[in-house]
């Protein structure tokens, strides 16, 4: 999602590395649940996301919709889904505790998060950002002085902050499906309205509804399970569209 805004504006300047201290530690968010809260279409959930949610929470993409835990949308060009902010408290599938109104659906009533363990990546990063480097060739980190609520944080090495298995692969992934959406995004001018539709579905179908490997929590240890079957199927999307 493309945001009109000057990294002056929402930065402290900085550009970081994985491996850089960042001013970022609020403590796992003690007494605080802010930025669960009231947070609009702004959480957007990419493959790796679906991937991790659907095997811990032991539900298929169409079972979370159907929960009301996710819902579809369009974001320049593309449908994706994201976590649904509940206007309803107690709204959602029986089997998670009610959850406060207008927060995220997986918040409990003490503001804590229930799928912690396996929470996508957006929540992991906040309240950092990624500026993605002209070149195409990766990206770095920056963190957003406007976010956070906390006014007490300290110093932690991002990649300690994100605590994220195999960094740097799921980083390579994050930048590969952030080109994909890109190359399929430049395409759509170049489309048909019937077209564009076409490539809406078969991205959701290929990308979210298709199920990846992993039946149960001990899976989301072996990422690469994940690994592999995303970048088989970006291959084979490739192929198939001509992008």
């Amino acid at each position: 999602m493309k945001r009109n805004v000057t990294m002056a504006e929402i930065s402290d300047g900085n550009l970081y590395t994985a491996n850089d201290m960042v001013k970022a530690d609020c403590r796992d968010c003690e007494g605080c649940s802010a930025c669960c809260r009231n947070m609009g279409n702004s959480l957007q959930l990419d493959p790796y996301d679906i991937w991790q949610l659907s095997t811990g929470l032991g539900k298929n993409f169409e079972e979370m919709l159907q929960s009301g835990w996710i819902e579809l949308g369009v974001t320049d060009g593309m449908i994706l889904p994201y976590l649904k902010t509940n206007q309803d408290a107690g709204a959602g599938d029986a089997d998670v505790d009610a959850e406060p109104k207008g927060a995220c659906p997986f918040l409990n009533q003490e503001g804590r998060c229930k799928v912690h363990a396996f929470r996508p990546g957006i929540c992991r990063l906040f309240p950092l950002g990624r500026y993605y480097e002209e070149d195409g060739n990766g990206f770095r980190y920056f963190l957003q002085i406007h976010e956070c609520q906390k006014t007490d944080r300290t110093k932690i090495k991002v990649k300690k902050w994100l605590g994220i298995p195999e960094l740097k692969h799921y980083e390579a992934y994050i930048v590969s499906w952030h080109h994909l959406l890109k190359t399929c995004e430049e395409s759509t001018g170049e489309l048909s309205e019937e077209e564009q539709k076409i490539l809406q579905m078969v991205m959701l179908r290929t990308f979210y509804q298709t199920p990846y490997p992993g039946k149960n929590k001990e899976d989301l240890e072996r990422p690469e399970q994940f690994y592999e079957a995303y970048e088989e199927r970006r291959q084979m999307i490739r192929e198939k569209l001509g992008l």
